[in-house]
């Protein structure tokens, strides 16, 4: 719009009449100067050309739909499980846990590329939010459950849960009961066919065969005695796993306890321990457990006419070392990383032969984890088998120095 100048007849009167009040002070020479200057500039800025005046910007809008997007990505970054802004069929957001589960490259990307499994694409083509689950999405043992939620009319929300943690837990237990069912059911079977035999058969109980006939039935009941302790065992760690210990304990002293309980061996099982307390932090009915497991492993595999050497000793390393080492046939490197696991036996025929119940290691390893301690089994074929248990010292001073 342009600007308009008026005339400027009400400037110029009132410039004649300051001219004659100046002229009747001071004269009217000066005062007819000063007054045709004041004139001669109010008509120069009436005469001058009209000048446009600039236009208006224009205003500015905000850009809602790009704020409600980085307001999302902020709020889906800091979530633990993987979730992903989708635009029609695109990934215009992920959060960390996204990028880690499937590449930093997932931005940007095709959904359906990203995503690459067939349940997981049926859930990106359905209409409405829902929901589906997954085996083998990032893996083949893994289990994902996938959840989409409308946003608006473009924007969707794909939110993923790994259930795969469930399902290998789902599956162990199934593993454990089954394998518990075939332990319990060897020595049970045996049981009733030899107490079967004795009652079918008048006279069994006397003489050499019904001695050897009610020897196998007390060996039998004593290993289903010992495995179900093991299982009621194992069963009590797994409760109070997440509980740390609170005894203060000397590891020497308790070592030459549990090493005492097999002085019928006579010389069979050493221990070497130095002359000071070695304090740690702990449960001591769980680590005599650890500690005769380990001795009775070592008997029951070790060389018979070898020692078993126990030691106590701290490592050097602020942390207080158990070790039992035995001089038997050893183990084969592939079997070492699954020693501690339920039931598994080297050779399932001699540890049964031995009354072995294949849950000491795991006990060993549940106690370990307890005590926030480090377990290492070292073993060499031919030379025997070196198992060591690190934990860490006690930090805490004893109830005498405290009263002192």
């Amino acid at each position: 719009m342009a600007h308009r100048h008026r005339t400027p007849w009400l400037g110029m009167t009132i410039a004649v009449i300051a001219m004659a009040v100046l002229g009747f002070v001071s004269g009217f020479g000066l005062a007819a100067v000063i007054v045709a200057l004041w004139c001669g500039t109010l008509w120069a800025e009436w005469a001058r050309p009209d000048v446009p005046e600039p236009p208006a910007p224009p205003p500015i809008k905000p850009d809602i739909e790009g704020l409600v997007r980085a307001a999302m990505r902020g709020a889906i970054e800091s979530l633990r499980d993987p979730v992903m802004l989708v635009d029609g069929q695109r990934i215009v957001a992920a959060n960390a846990a996204a990028r880690t589960t499937f590449g930093a490259h997932v931005t940007g990307q095709d959904a359906r590329i990203a995503l690459r499994h067939p349940d997981a694409i049926a859930l990106l083509d359905q209409p409405e939010g829902s929901s589906v689950t997954v085996r083998g999405l990032t893996g083949a043992g893994s289990l994902w459950q996938l959840s989409r939620a409308e946003v608006d009319e473009r924007l969707w929300l794909i939110e993923l849960l790994d259930r795969t943690t469930e399902l290998d837990i789902g599956r162990a237990h199934t593993d454990f009961v089954a394998n518990a069912s075939h332990e319990l059911r060897t020595p049970l079977s045996s049981i009733i066919g030899y107490v079967e035999t004795l009652i079918d058969t008048p006279g069994a109980t006397e003489g050499q065969t019904g001695k050897r006939f009610l020897g196998v039935v007390l060996r039998e009941a004593r290993r289903m005695q010992g495995l179900v302790a093991d299982l009621m065992s194992l069963s009590q760690l797994e409760a109070e796993k997440h509980d740390p210990p609170t005894d203060r304990i000397d590891l020497c002293a308790l070592a030459a306890r549990v090493v005492s309980e097999f002085a019928p061996l006579g010389t069979r099982v050493q221990l070497a321990r130095g002359e000071e307390p070695i304090w740690v932090v702990g449960d001591v009915k769980q680590l005599e457990q650890l500690l005769r497991n380990l001795i009775d492993n070592a008997l029951k595999y070790g060389d018979p006419e070898a020692p078993v050497l126990v030691n106590a000793q701290r490592d050097g390393r602020g942390m207080a070392q158990l070790s039992v080492q035995d001089h038997g046939p050893g183990i084969a490197p592939e079997h070492i990383p699954h020693l501690t696991r339920r039931f598994y036996r080297t050779d399932p025929g001699r540890s049964r032969a031995a009354g072995g119940t294949g849950l000491g290691l795991a006990i060993v390893k549940h106690v370990v984890e307890r005590h926030r301690g480090q377990l290492d089994i070292a073993s060499q074929l031919g030379e025997g088998t070196h198992v060591t248990i690190r934990l860490p010292l006690s930090t805490r001073r004893p109830e005498s120095e405290r009263a002192g």
